[in-house]
């Protein structure tokens, strides 16, 4: 007989969670995770909310700061929240909306016509994350404060001060309870407020790090908005037209901007914006613009007799080497969920599709050497696309794509279970032997690369399936590429690639991401790209060896342990290293720091660069000036 077992379940069982606590129990339901990318986007929704009183016309200043202690403040010279006593609530205004999810004034009526926040959860799910918080609002001549400790107020909104200015200023510190790191990047903080100067023209943003040995500010402010952010993401390449496209329509209570212009690259780079927000997946706005651009040029191709009647030409053909922004705003926006990732209001496909059609058809009658060149760059991408294809399935008849066979330098892991599993791309022979002897052979598999590989922005699918350093990694990876990716066929959960500290080094892991980002995305979506960081220094003193990846940390372990008398050795590369060395310090779970590859808003080479660099700005400029050629070669 089955045992029984107590399965008592009444109204007890039943667990109400009241004011925040949904969002301290189940915050990645609010900001989508717990790490870095979840504790970045606390600053996104402040910010978001400074940037709504700029699109209703009342602010066109915001400051974010990264305090000394590591807190970020906000503060912008709008109307400021209102402190007056709310009806229901019996509570200030600002106190409901700190603490109340769902809370806000864009629900309706007179409060924003057009804003990016949409639940009413932003502030509130802020507070709940912080360890404290600070509210300052600059209201009616006079200065209003309140403190909150985990969500909790301290105390109720007070009168501390005068003042002859408006606006808020909210200042929280992360708390480390919810997160993996409470640690800000201010690259990460930069890119996203650059991006919302360029979709907010005239509004100047101040970025500010007050932080000790990280001290330093930027301003940034664009008078003509996306025209120059397309222009800022096509400054290192061959444009096709002199001057990029920009085209404004406006639809009852809807705007629509674009931005475009083509270049020489085989790549195509289209960010989406609705109110302000970055949709990564796009939507119904960014499949209008999709679908509308093939049939202008399909048209504008029939009508000029640059093809015949039975050809068309595709999506892709259309948009090889196209950089464009597609920003909307609307007054009621549907997103799918919090994070804001795919607009979905089904009209703004129409809406799109319509202020294309008049701006970009108007542009091509009117030019027409520039149409001409355009539908020849398309055919010419047509051709390139059809011999691609048949070097795939050259390629696949050879069994580079599907095959069984292990390249011959992959030492490869004992467990066949992927998720434990992780592949090191290591530069050269030396280094690659000495991580095969440094390694735990259990779940971690080497594969060295001969010299660089190839860069695939320079270069079509065909060329790029030639390449054998890049072959080895499809087969070693095992998930295919491209249109034949499928992740369920991944062999390694972890990616890592494990270079030399040194300018070769950066440009191998340029490489690689690039090759990532083009042909293999969901490796880096998904979050199995990560970057080895093997120290640069070792000091030994008194027999005992101090590892340091920096020059600060040199210079600090330098004076804790008293100059005189320390052995300092420069690593050049991996191969210098032995095995115990490479284990204790790069490849042991336990002590090594692996920096997780993520989607930046605005993934670009310059980003890529910033994102390997991390903390070396020194070793980026000396870079740039030693390899100037190298540089515009990249296009970084």
């Amino acid at each position: 007989m089955a045992k029984k077992v107590d399965n008592k379940y009444d109204s007890s069982e039943i667990q109400v969670l009241e004011g925040l606590e949904p969002v301290r129990k189940r915050p990645g339901m609010y900001i989508g995770s717990t790490d870095e990318r979840g504790l970045h986007h606390l600053i996104v929704e402040i910010v978001d909310n400074s940037v709504d009183e700029a699109l209703a016309g009342f602010c066109d200043t915001i400051i974010v700061e990264i305090t000394k202690e590591g807190a970020v403040s906000v503060t912008d010279n709008g109307r400021g929240i209102p402190i007056d006593i709310h009806p229901t609530e019996k509570v200030s205004a600002v106190q409901v909306v700190l603490t109340k999810l769902h809370a806000g004034g864009k629900f309706g009526g007179g409060g924003y016509k057009v804003s990016g926040g949409l639940h009413g959860v932003g502030l509130s799910v802020v507070n709940a994350l912080s360890e404290w918080l600070e509210v300052e609002v600059y209201k009616n001549g006079k200065i209003y404060r309140q403190k909150y400790n985990r969500g909790v107020p301290m105390r109720a909104l007070a009168e501390v001060g005068k003042t002859d200015r408006t606006g808020t200023k909210v200042t929280f510190f992360p708390d480390d309870e919810i997160f993996e790191t409470i640690e800000f990047s201010y690259d990460m903080i930069r890119t996203r407020l650059r991006e919302v100067a360029y979709l907010n023209k005239g509004v100047k943003i101040v970025l500010k790090d007050e932080r000790k040995g990280k001290e330093k500010e930027e301003t940034f402010c664009y008078e003509g908005g996306i025209l120059d952010f397309v222009e800022y993401l096509n400054r290192s390449k061959e444009t096709m037209f002199e001057n990029a496209i920009y085209f404004e329509e406006k639809y009852k209570d809807s705007t629509v901007e674009i931005a475009m212009q083509y270049n020489d690259s085989y790549n195509e780079i289209i960010y989406s914006y609705a109110n302000n927000i970055n949709t990564e997946e796009g939507g119904t706005h960014l499949v209008g613009f999709k679908n509308a651009l093939t049939k202008i040029i399909n048209d504008y191709a029939h009508k000029a007799n640059l093809i015949k009647d039975e050809e068309k030409l595709t999506g892709d053909d259309v948009r090889e080497g196209l950089t464009a922004i597609v920003s909307v705003k609307l007054t009621d926006p549907q997103f799918e969920g919090q994070t804001k990732t795919k607009l979905g209001n089904s009209e703004m496909r129409g809406i799109v599709e319509r202020a294309l059609t008049e701006g970009f058809g108007t542009y091509l009658e009117e030019n027409p050497k520039e149409g001409k060149e355009l539908v020849l760059k398309s055919i010419t991408a047509q051709r390139a696309r059809d011999a691609a294809r048949n070097a795939r399935e050259l390629t696949r008849r050879k069994g580079v794509l599907e095959s069984t066979t292990l390249p011959g330098k992959l030492a490869d892991c004992t467990d066949k279970e992927a998720a434990h599993c992780e592949i090191y791309i290591v530069e050269g022979d030396s280094a690659g032997g000495t991580a095969k002897q440094g390694r735990d052979r259990r779940f971690q598999a080497i594969l060295p690369l001969r010299g660089k590989i190839l860069n695939v922005e320079k270069a079509r699918l065909g060329k790029v399936l030639e390449n054998a350093e890049i072959k080895n990694m499809i087969t070693a990876f095992g998930c295919g590429v491209g249109e034949e990716f499928d992740e369920s066929k991944l062999r390694y959960d972890k990616i890592i690639c494990m270079t030399d500290a040194d300018v070769d080094g950066s440009h191998i892991r340029i490489l690689l991401l690039t090759f990532f980002f083009r042909y293999m995305r969901p490796l880096i979506e998904k979050g199995h790209v990560y970057i080895a960081q093997p120290p640069l220094y070792k000091v030994t003193k008194n027999k005992k060896d101090t590892y340091c990846y920096s020059d600060p940390e040199l210079n600090d372990t330098l004076d804790s342990l008293g100059r005189k008398g320390c052995d300092v050795q420069r690593y050049k590369g991996l191969g210098e290293m032995n095995a115990e060395q490479l284990w204790n310090t790069t490849m042991n779970p336990e002590f090594r720091t692996l920096v997780q590859v993520t989607m930046d808003d605005a993934f670009e080479a310059d980003e890529i660069f910033t994102v390997l660099m991390g903390e070396m700005p020194e070793m980026r400029r000396q870079f740039i000036e030693e390899n100037a050629k190298l540089v515009k070669e990249l296009d970084i």
